[in-house]
């Protein structure tokens, strides 16, 4: 046989036993294919989400006491006013004509007073004359009896104007009241922002006080919060809680503003919150889905100015948390509803199988749980499994 025929037959036979060699290696695989993720260390964060309105912290919705019509407004939206300061002028002229009159009617009730003094004198002088004469007996007894009734009248007509003089005075000051209220003034230093009236427009306090304006203070805010019925059990007074607004998606890296949770109000409101004839934060249930919410309030700082009123919040209140984890995919888990912070997991053992390991838990959220016992880092869990497609593998 030539020498190039021997080697074709042996390169023929060397790729029959690679093949054969090939083949017994990959019987020798396992016949499932695992799907593993390592033990690593994270940031473990469960948390209650939900929507929240910012509103300000202060602030003070500033009405009409009288009627009239507004003569002046000397503010508008955005503008900054300080305490004190000159807000609105309502037309006093009834105002006034009422304080002339209460005026008037004081001065002449004072006018009275005066002359029933002097008749009370003159009763008095008359009286002693009486008395003086009764003991010189040169009077008549129904004369002296007289004399004594006038007396004790105009004692009883001086105390009469003096009561009216009283309620004259007190009639005046309300009405000097009412017409101090035709100038409205700051009631606190802050931002106007709303405006519910104009200059000529006429208000009509009779009933109820007519809106005007609000001041509020926007260097600090709160977050009315709706937290629905299934979660507000875990939602505690001064949890952490933190939210992000929808401006701020449009940022690489959102802001956050944190803070902590001030008050949960124990009943869901019936209508509104304060200040929703503006469109605040509101905490009636749906009419449609009939959901009930609570509503849970927080403050923030904002002496930057970069919170507005009425902004929507996405809120995050964190009620529970592991800094430094280490964390397996919750998927991974087999738990036992008997034994809380128990559950087992199957880890992928040096020789490519899985074995069922124990493990004490800790915080956990929607994806991850904390590992407090049984795994260490680095070692890889098993969060699925599926045939391995052998013609597929041989062919490859």
């Amino acid at each position: 046989m030539k020498r190039s025929g021997r080697r074709g037959v042996m390169l023929a036979a060397l790729a029959v036993l690679g093949a054969a060699g090939a083949l017994f290696l990959f019987n020798l695989q396992p016949d499932t294919v695992y799907d593993t993720t390592p033990v690593s260390r994270t940031r473990i964060e469960a948390n209650v989400t939900a929507i929240g309105t910012l509103q300000p912290l202060r602030y003070v919705d500033v009405g009409a006491q009288v009627s009239g019509q507004i003569t002046r407004l000397h503010v508008q939206p955005g503008a900054q006013v300080k305490k004190g300061q000159l807000l609105v002028e309502i037309d006093p002229s009834v105002q006034q004509a009422t304080v002339d009159a209460s005026r008037a009617a004081l001065a002449g009730l004072r006018a009275q007073l005066a002359d029933q003094r002097a008749q009370h004198r003159l009763a008095e002088q008359q009286h002693a004359r009486q008395l003086q004469m009764d003991r010189d007996g040169a009077t008549r007894q129904e004369d002296l009896q007289t004399a004594e009734a006038n007396r004790l009248s105009a004692g009883a007509r001086i105390d009469l104007l003096k009561a009216q003089i009283a309620q004259t005075q007190a009639t005046l000051q309300a009405d000097e009241a009412r017409l101090g209220y035709t100038r409205i003034f700051a009631p606190m230093a802050g931002t106007i922002v709303s405006l519910a009236a104009r200059e000529g427009q006429t208000l009509n306090a009779t009933y109820q006080t007519p809106h005007i304006l609000r001041v509020a203070d926007l260097s600090g805010m709160t977050v009315w919060t709706d937290v629905s019925e299934a979660d507000i059990r875990r939602v505690k007074a001064d949890m952490p809680v933190y939210f992000t607004t929808l401006g701020g998606h449009a940022d690489e890296t959102p802001r956050r503003w944190h803070s902590r949770v001030r008050q949960v109000l124990p009943a869901p409101p019936m209508n509104e919150a304060p200040g929703a004839s503006e469109g605040s934060a509101k905490g009636s249930a749906s009419a449609a889905s009939k959901a009930v919410v609570y509503t849970v309030l927080f403050d923030v700082d904002n002496v930057d100015g970069e919170l507005m009123p009425q902004m929507t919040a996405q809120v995050s209140f964190v009620t529970a948390l592991a800094a430094d984890a280490l964390a397996v995919p919750l998927a991974a888990l087999t738990t036992d509803p008997a034994r809380p912070g128990s559950a087992t997991v199957r880890v992928l053992a040096a020789d490519g199988r899985p074995v069922t390991r124990a493990l004490r838990t800790g915080v956990r959220n929607r994806h991850l749980v904390e590992v407090r016992e049984g795994l260490a880092e680095g070692e890889r869990v098993v969060t699925g499994e599926r045939p391995r497609n052998r013609i597929r593998s041989f062919t490859l």
